[in-house]
C-alpha cells in the first residue's frame, strides 16, 4: 500500500478554516493524515501551491453547451451525448470532483462516468425538470411547434406535469429512470419566454406529493425557484434547495433560515446567458430582457441571503454558459459578500452536506476518501482559478494535470 504525501502547500482544508502550512497523507484511496512533517512513499511537491479538497458544482447541465434556439434545432439528437463526454472531461480537470446534474444527463451518462467509461466528476443526476404547463419547462412555442430545451426520450420521462395525482406518477417515473434528486420548478424562469420568473409554479397540494415520494425514496428536492412567492411555497414543502433565488424578500430568507434550506445561487447563469446573446446567439426577444433586468436583483437578494447566514453551495448553472469557467462563480460569490475561505466552503463541504455525502467527501479530514486539488498560488485569490489548477486527485489517483484530464493507467511527466 503506498504512502503519498502532499507537502510544501497550504492546506485549505474545506471546513471553512484559514489556509495554514501543512502536509496531506493519502493511502489505499483515502485521507488518512493532516498535518506537518509527515513522510510517505512518495511525495507531490505542493510548493507555492494550495492543496484543497476536491470541489463541488451542484448545478450543471452536463448534456448542455449555450443556450442558442436556433443552434438547439440544428443540432442531431445524439450530438449532445458526444458533447458531455467533452464536458465532463473540462469539468474535472477544474478540479470539481462531485457534481449534481440538473436536468438533461440520464442513467447512461452517469453509469458511464461510474463504471469508467467516460472521464468526469462522480454526478447525482436529476434526468429533467417537473414543470406546470406554461411553466418554465413547457417546451411549448405560440406557433404550435414543442421545442424543449432537453426533451424527453426513452431515458428522460416527459416532466410537465398538472395536478398531485400527475405528479406521484412522474415522480415514481424519474426514480425508474434512475433519479439521484428530484428537481421542481416551483416559478417561472429566465430561459422560457412565455412565464414570468416571478410568479409561483405548483400548489402546494402538488408540491407536499413531491416532496412525499422523493422521502419516500430517500433522495432530496431541489427547486428551481426565483420568484420569492415560488422560493417560499418550495421551502414551506420541504424542498431541500433554492436554485437561483433571484427575487428573495427578508421573509423567504427567515423561513430558509428556520428550516436549514440551502442556497444554490448560480450567478453566472444570467451574466452567461447576456453573453451568448453578444456573441450572436438566437434567443427569443422575451427571454434576453428577463436576463437584462434580473441580474442586478439577483446579485441583491444573494448579498441579503449570505448577510443573513443562509446556507449557500456551489452551482454554476453551467450548460447555459460554457463549461470549464466553473470556477468564476466563487469570485462571483465574494462580490456578494462572502470571504474567500467562505466561497470555498460553499464549493466543498457545504456542497458535500447539501448533497448528502459529507460523510465522505468536501473536506481535507482523515477517514475521507482522498479528492485533492493543487492549486498554483494563494487560495485567498478567486482570479484566474481555471489556469491555476496544477493537479486534481480523486480517490488517491491522479486524474487531471495542468488543465487536461489523464486518461486511465498513464501517468504524464510532472
Amino acid at each position: 500500500m503506498t504512502r503519498r504525501v502532499f507537502t510544501g502547500g497550504q492546506v485549505l482544508d474545506g471546513t471553512g478554516s484559514p489556509a495554514a502550512p501543512a502536509d496531506v497523507a493519502v493511502e489505499d484511496g483515502l485521507l488518512v493524515e493532516v498535518g506537518t512533517g509527515l513522510d510517505g512513499d512518495e511525495v507531490v511537491d505542493c510548493t507555492g501551491a494550495s492543496v484543497l479538497p476536491g470541489l463541488f458544482d451542484c448545478h450543471v447541465h452536463v448534456m448542455l453547451s449555450g443556450v442558442d434556439t436556433l443552434r438547439h434545432l440544428q443540432t442531431p439528437f445524439s450530438y449532445g451525448f458526444y458533447e458531455a463526454v467533452h464536458n465532463l472531461r473540462r469539468t474535472l480537470a477544474l478540479g470539481i470532483t462531485n457534481v449534481r446534474d440538473a436536468g438533461g444527463a440520464d442513467l447512461g451518462v452517469a453509469e458511464a462516468v461510474r463504471n469508467g467509461l467516460v472521464a468526469g466528476p462522480r454526478m447525482q443526476i436529476a434526468i429533467s425538470m417537473l414543470s406546470q404547463t406554461g411553466g418554465h419547462g413547457d417546451g411549448w412555442h405560440v406557433c404550435g411547434a414543442e421545442v424543449p430545451l432537453m426533451g424527453p426520450h426513452p431515458g428522460r420521462p416527459d416532466t410537465v406535469v398538472d395536478g398531485p395525482d400527475e405528479m406521484r406518477r412522474t415522480v415514481r417515473e424519474l426514480f425508474r429512470a434512475g433519479a439521484d434528486v428530484i428537481k421542481v420548478a416551483t416559478s417561472g424562469g429566465v430561459l422560457s419566454a412565455r412565464d414570468d420568473p416571478r410568479h409561483p409554479h405548483f400548489r402546494p397540494a402538488e408540491l407536499d406529493v413531491l416532496v412525499e415520494e422523493a422521502e419516500a425514496a430517500g433522495a432530496f428536492v431541489m427547486a428551481h425557484a426565483q420568484g420569492a412567492e415560488g422560493i417560499k411555497a418550495a421551502v414551506r414543502a420541504g424542498i431541500r434547495s433554492i436554485e437561483h433565488g433571484i427575487y428573495l424578500d427578508d421573509e423567504a430568507i427567515e423561513l430558509m433560515l428556520a428550516r436549514g434550506t440551502w442556497l444554490v445561487p448560480t450567478l453566472a447563469a444570467p451574466r452567461a446567458v447576456l453573453t451568448a446573446v453578444a456573441n450572436g446567439a438566437s434567443l427569443p426577444a422575451a427571454v434576453v430582457e428577463k436576463a437584462r433586468t434580473v441580474q442586478a436583483v439577483h446579485d441583491a437578494s444573494v448579498s441579503r441571503a449570505i448577510a443573513a447566514g443562509v446556507k449557500v453551495a456551489m452551482g454554476t448553472d453551467s450548460g447555459v454558459g460554457p463549461h470549464g469557467d466553473n470556477l468564476s462563480e466563487l469570485g462571483l460569490m465574494a462580490g456578494c459578500g462572502m470571504r474567500p475561505e467562505q466561497a470555498w466552503h460553499a464549493a466543498t463541504l457545504s456542497a458535500a452536506e447539501l448533497l448528502g455525502v459529507a460523510d465522505q467527501l468536501g473536506s481535507l479530514e482523515p477517514g475521507k476518501r482522498a479528492d485533492v486539488v493543487v492549486l498554483d498560488g494563494d487560495a485567498g485569490d478567486l482570479t484566474g482559478l481555471a489556469g491555476r489548477v496544477r493537479e486534481v486527485w480523486r480517490d488517491g489517483e491522479l486524474v487531471a494535470v495542468g488543465g487536461a484530464t489523464v486518461e486511465a493507467g498513464t501517468v504524464p511527466p510532472r
